[in-house]
């Protein structure tokens, strides 16, 4: 536990530490989110992006850190899942790069997605086998495991890069679902098919708390400094691959049927508003006959704004929601289910109630924020 802390503070310090010194290199080679520049794009002001160089340079601090830890040793002597993730990082960060400064087409960036989840697939992360209630082990061959790894990845890389919509929220909303995983990971005890060689999801969900706690400390509305697809592509793919690393070595229930199944459901779980917006967004397009990848402010955070809440209560509205889910799939750990669901309800119920506090007659013009809005591949 206490290497696990010392991993998030070195990945939260590096990137915190970092963060300006990019910003203001972003500033020199132009690298500017303009104000105008797209649909969804109301900030008054141009504000530097590549953010997503600091979390790499924080993760990669976090891997380093862990390497001359003890507490680690096995797992980098036993395992390639530090190796897939940091060749994995670097690959998406340069594609999320040449997408911020150049505007890569929809179908180089995914092309450059899948290369990324590829790299991450053949050093080692890999859906081999999973446990869902009723059908015991599921068995996947290398033939099936890898596209559906790859499926999975480039889904979750999407799925934050899409939220990123707003200064802090897919920061804070990945920073939650790490911190529910983290929790996860320490109260069950999976059995898997070489119990001897450690996962490195612990880690991996360590070091994305420390980066988002890291970044937020310069992207929390007013935002000096966005991610841009740089960094919000990294954290899809870390987060994804923690899920897999987990998912592939769990081979039997934990604590509890219901809880057994929770290694599948916890990124789907905490990650459902943009999961869903993803879906709204694709079909409110399909149905006006527009493109997929064509921009537009239909997203939950813009109509939460368009509502009459303020740019920092839309963001820590989204916050409130995805702790409530979080706590719905690690909550079976800690509590009957019969308890749980009523804290879920009575918590649902001051969300509806905090939305509604919000809202005022009439349209309230957007107040200044990052719109970036790529859904899928664009």
């Amino acid at each position: 536990m206490l290497s696990l802390l010392v991993v998030a503070v070195v990945a939260g310090v590096v990137t915190a530490v970092t963060t300006p010194f990019v910003a203001r290199g972003a500033r020199r080679m132009g690298a500017l989110d303009r104000p105008g520049s797209g649909p969804r794009k109301v900030h008054t002001v141009p504000v530097p992006t590549l953010g997503g160089l600091a979390m790499l340079l924080g993760f990669m601090a976090a891997l380093g850190t862990a390497w001359l830890l003890p507490a680690f040793r096995p797992l980098f002597v036993s395992s390639s899942e530090p190796l897939a993730l940091l060749i994995g990082a670097v690959v998406i960060v340069l594609v999320g790069v040449a997408d911020d400064v150049l505007g890569l087409p929809p179908t180089v960036k995914l092309a450059g997605q899948i290369v990324a989840a590829l790299g991450v697939v053949i050093f080692g992360v890999q859906l081999v086998h999973f446990w869902i209630p009723g059908l015991e082990v599921i068995s996947l061959s290398p033939d099936l495991g890898l596209p559906l790894t790859i499926l999975a990845l480039v889904a979750m890389i999407n799925a934050v890069n899409l939220i990123d919509g707003l200064d802090g929220l897919a920061a804070g909303v990945v920073a939650i679902a790490a911190v529910a995983f983290f929790v996860f990971t320490l109260a069950s005890d999976p059995s898997g098919l070489v119990e001897t060689i450690p996962t490195s999801a612990p880690l991996v969900v360590a070091a994305l708390v420390g980066v988002c706690g890291g970044f937020l400390i310069h992207n929390f509305h007013p935002a000096k400094i966005f991610m841009g697809d740089t960094g919000s592509m990294l954290l899809g793919l870390l987060l994804g691959s923690a899920g897999v690393t987990y998912v592939g070595r769990t081979t039997a229930p934990s604590n509890a049927d219901f809880y057994g199944s929770i290694p599948l459901l916890i990124p789907a779980l905490v990650l459902a508003i943009p999961f869903l917006d993803t879906a709204f967004a694709i079909g409110r397009r399909v149905l006006k006959g527009q493109q997929v990848t064509m921009a537009d402010r239909g997203h939950l955070h813009h109509l939460l704004m368009a509502f009459g809440h303020s740019h920092r209560r839309a963001v820590l509205v989204l916050y409130y929601w995805s702790a409530l889910l979080a706590v719905a799939s690690v909550g079976p750990a800690f509590m009957e289910l019969s308890v749980l669901a009523t804290w879920l309800v009575a918590g649902a119920t001051g969300g509806i109630a905090l939305i509604a506090i919000g809202v005022r007659s009439g349209t309230a013009a957007p107040t200044e924020h990052e719109a970036q809005d790529h859904v899928g591949t664009g």
